[in-house]
């Protein structure tokens, strides 16, 4: 708040004192910040801060503060600056000037109607074509585009003006696979509802490790853990029919992340060839599958830990696990 003070009746600490009790009738009207850096400056003055004691300094201190509605750090900085210039000035220069503009909105119709020819393709694509119109055919309005950065491009493409001359701009469309049901198993207290999921046994040198399979039973908490070299179809589907033998009851319901080792037309297959229903977790529901993550690491891990084991060695895991990590 900028104000100027009738200070004709203030003339004395003790005046200013009553006044910041309540008890002193002062009138005062808004007006400018100049005008309020010299009514600061020349109460300053007037009351001897320089010379004041501690006491009557915080006096003046909150005066200031009160009337112009100023923080106590702003006051102080005024203060400190009055000490070491005798004046208190505005400090505050001409707004920075802003940054020059590279690309200009004519460059950003021309890459929007190059993207209108081919269809937007990627950013690099089109970042390359900018170039060779450029430098390979002399096409002068390119010159700008012809050194553009492949993440300013998108840039360019997210600006209004962009977005004016293209109308509309097409984005990514996920892929949609119709295998599996995305929703959490309802078991309904009958066994035969297996929760699956794979553990990869890390690389070294370059050198992939063995993947574990881990399936529980979600009633009966029977679990079978079994290893493969890769995960592909020849090495899966082998493992995945033998697991499910392995259950002593009917395999009623299957379901997994949305992996791609799980989520396929082969694993579908081999599910709806044994009339078993496959689901699939939900986005942003992590405890659909959780009972399989939680055993992860509380049987694989602590039976094998988090060392890698090569490929050649599936067959090695796979008795262990046999022996150790099914628990039926």
């Amino acid at each position: 708040m900028i104000v100027t003070l009738q200070t004709h009746a203030l003339q004395t600490l003790e005046q200013v004192r009553a006044f910041m009790a309540g008890a002193g009738p002062v009138s005062f009207t808004l007006t400018d910040r100049d005008l309020a850096h010299a009514w600061m400056g020349d109460t300053l003055k007037r009351f001897g801060y320089a010379c004041a004691s501690r006491a009557d300094r915080g006096l003046l201190r909150r005066f200031l503060a009160k009337v112009t509605g100023r923080s106590r750090a702003q006051v102080a900085r005024r203060i400190a600056q009055f000490l070491e210039e005798g004046q208190i000035r505005d400090k505050r220069g001409a707004p920075a000037a802003p940054f020059a503009r590279r690309y200009t909105d004519a460059d950003i119709r021309l890459l929007a109607e190059t993207d209108a020819l081919h269809g937007t393709l990627s950013g690099s694509i089109t970042r390359k074509l900018c170039q060779r119109a450029f430098e390979m055919f002399g096409d002068a309005p390119f010159e700008r585009l012809a050194l553009i950065s492949n993440g300013h491009l998108y840039n360019l493409r997210a600006h209004k003006r962009y977005r004016a001359v293209r109308g509309s701009i097409d984005k990514t469309r996920p892929v949609r696979l119709n295998i599996g049901e995305r929703r959490r198993p309802f078991a309904d207290m009958r066994p035969g509802y297996l929760r699956v999921d794979s553990v990869h046994q890390g690389d070294q040198d370059g050198m992939k490790g063995v993947y574990l399979v881990n399936a529980v039973d979600e009633v009966t908490q029977c679990q079978c853990v079994c290893a493969v070299e890769r995960i592909s179809e020849a090495s899966l589907l082998p493992v995945l029919d033998a697991m499910m033998a392995a259950f002593p009851f009917v395999i009623r319901g299957f379901h997994s992340d949305n992996g791609s080792e799980y989520i396929n037309r082969q694993v579908a297959q081999l599910l709806e060839k044994l009339r078993i229903e496959q689901t699939k977790s939900r986005s942003r529901h992590s405890n659909d599958n959780a009972l399989a993550e939680s055993k992860n690491a509380a049987t694989v891990r602590k039976h094998l830990g988090y060392s890698h084991i090569p490929q050649h060695l599936a067959r090695e895991v796979n008795a262990f696990t046999a022996g150790y990590c099914r628990r039926i």
